[in-house]
């Protein structure tokens, strides 16, 4: 598997594999980045899984980027074995959703959009399983994939000033829970009652990198329970 290792910034230095995004390359990532967090205890800072990268970040004065990059290296050269020992070890969490037009503006758009019934958008979306490829954008944000390819939709073309918390929405290929009010430019076709992101939970964020995500259809009723029952918290 073709890889680089490179410098990120005066502090950093960040491994990208040439390939696709898949869960067997993620999970070789989480691997290497648990096994940094070892290597370098005394002068690791930080360190973020993307897509295909996993970027380190070390204190100042401290990096020696010869001896980290070569580590790095080898770490890659077996990314195969790391990512099998891993992968049975990650969650599943599953979401309740609210899939309604009072909550989800552009739910019956992408069902005349795609030549599809509103049922049927909910059933594909629902229905499969998504993996936890990276966070970002906002705390709490995780993007999931693969979405089945009839829901696959552009974003809109001017973003919503404000979107909020909880909104269920997709991008192309990818879906994501927005974790609190914000701007947005993703089609929203649900609601989720259940945070994502909270302060004084620990850990703050919900859903990690190497998750499993799936999405369970409730009813207005269910929403409104489950959402009341959050407010009291």
């Amino acid at each position: 598997m073709a890889f680089a290792v490179g410098p990120a910034g005066n502090l950093g230095l960040r491994l990208v594999f040439s390939k696709t995004p898949e869960p067997s390359l993620t999970y070789g990532l989480l691997s290497i980045q648990a096994a940094a967090k070892q290597a370098f205890s005394d002068s690791l800072i930080d360190s973020i899984v993307g897509y295909t990268t996993l970027t380190l970040f070390f204190r100042p004065l401290v990096l020696d980027r010869e001896r980290a990059q070569r580590w790095l290296e080898e770490q890659a050269e077996q990314i195969g074995s790391l990512a099998d020992a891993l992968a049975t070890s990650c969650r599943t969490v599953t979401l309740p959703v609210l899939y309604h037009p009072s909550v989800a503006p552009d739910l019956e758009w992408l069902a005349e959009h795609q030549n599809l019934s509103v049922d049927n958008v909910i059933e594909r979306h629902s229905k499969t399983p998504y993996f936890a490829y990276a966070t970002g954008f906002a705390p709490g944000f995780c993007y999931l994939g693969t979405v089945d390819e009839r829901l696959a939709t552009p974003r809109l073309s001017t973003p919503r000033a404000n979107v909020p918390a909880g909104a269920v929405a997709v991008a192309d290929r990818q879906t994501a829970v927005y974790p609190c009010a914000s701007p947005g430019g993703w089609r929203l076709i649900g609601a989720c009652p259940t945070p994502l992101f909270d302060l004084h939970s620990d850990p703050a964020a919900l859903l990690s990198v190497g998750d499993t995500v799936k999405f369970e259809p409730i009813s207005m009723d269910d929403f409104r329970t489950l959402q009341a029952r959050q407010d009291k918290a």
